[in-house]
């Protein structure tokens, strides 16, 4: 039984854009982790690019280790390559499952990780200023309290805006960095759907090319003996 080609290359090409997303994923991650212009502050409290670099590394090395398996028609690489996958797709189902359970769990200890840094002005010079660059793109001031969280209120608090109701920004920028993140959230677990059915396909084929694999091999072994 000879092993189906149509199976063999499809299982490739999927391969083949797994390995270049995780190019992507692992490229685009380095990029923010080391771009000069990212926040510190944001960083710091909205920890994910660390993790975004290690599923750029293990998106990449599956892809490299399938495309090996399909094309050397390998069933030791296609079999390690399923285990991966389920493994990936199970953790993938259970975070979002523990993600939507403790969805309250999540926004209340980002809360408290900003609050540690109230009063303001006894904060290091670089705190202080990724808090004002937070402050001039999302036109809030402070982080507990408001304008009242700074012992000097910084010129980035200024309100620019058609609807001040006075000199300063009120709004305290936890409420709107805990908005940024349930924003950033919907788009997070769109992908991550994405990957899954990626996920699924490459399961599928990967299974139905090592089946036929070993077909082939005990029928080449049959008709040896």
């Amino acid at each position: 039984m000879a092993v189906n080609k149509c199976v063999k290359y499809l299982l490739f090409f999927f391969n083949l854009l797994f390995w270049l997303s995780g190019c992507i994923i692992l490229g685009v991650s380095i990029y923010l982790k080391v771009h000069k212009d990212s926040n510190g502050l944001l960083n710091e409290s909205l920890p994910g690019i660390d993790l975004l670099i290690a599923i750029g590394v293990i998106i990449m090395v599956l892809g490299f280790l399938g495309c090996c398996g399909a094309i050397k028609e390998n069933r030791c690489m296609l079999l390690l390559f399923f285990i991966f996958l389920l493994l990936i797709f199970i953790l993938l189902l259970a975070a979002g499952i523990l993600g939507a359970v403790g969805e309250g769990k999540v926004k209340d200890w980002v809360k408290e990780r900003l609050e540690k840094l109230t009063p303001l002005s006894k904060q290091p010079a670089d705190v202080k200023e990724d808090l004002e660059k937070i402050q001039r793109e999302l036109k809030c001031c402070g982080l507990v309290k408001g304008p009242s969280d700074w012992d000097r209120v910084p010129d980035s608090c200024r309100c620019n805006g058609t609807d001040c109701t006075g000199p300063y920004n009120t709004e305290p920028c936890t409420n709107k960095i805990v908005s940024l993140m349930e924003k950033h959230m919907e788009v997070v677990i769109g992908i991550a759907f994405a990957i899954a059915i990626l996920l699924i396909f490459g399961m599928v084929f990967s299974m139905i090319l090592y089946c036929q694999i070993g077909k082939k091999e005990g029928g080449a072994t049959s008709t040896t003996a």
